[in-house]
């Protein structure tokens, strides 16, 4: 488990760094609404997001072939995203890789993250 918590810490550290560098973050979005599922280790809902277009659509098949990867504008993550996801009480999948590993954080741990650094 602190292989995997040290691997989640890079994940976010990665995360936070590409997105700010780009000022994009990318989600997955079907005709219906924003891709969620439930969190792995908590009965709470979790929306994944990426820091790259290319990370993102990894994602976009099988189950989940019906959703398109769509650009979210950081500023617009920050200040508004991650207020609802908390309010919401929606967690925050980061930079999940191809078998639905990565870290799940709460919206005021992401935004927190964004202040530090």
């Amino acid at each position: 488990m602190v292989e995997q918590t040290e691997q989640f810490a890079i994940q976010l550290a990665q995360f936070i760094s590409t997105s700010r560098a780009s000022k994009k973050i990318w989600g997955l979005r079907a005709e219906d609404g924003w891709l969620s599922c439930e969190a792995q280790l908590q009965d709470r809902e979790v929306m994944p997001f990426w820091s790259t277009q290319e990370l993102a659509a990894v994602h976009a098949i099988d189950e989940w072939s019906e959703f398109s990867v769509v650009e979210i504008p950081l500023d617009i993550f920050v200040e508004d995203w991650l207020v609802t996801l908390k309010e919401d009480d929606v967690l925050v999948g980061i930079e999940w890789d191809e078998n639905l590993n990565g870290a799940e954080l709460t919206a005021e741990e992401v935004s927190q993250r964004y202040k530090l650094n």
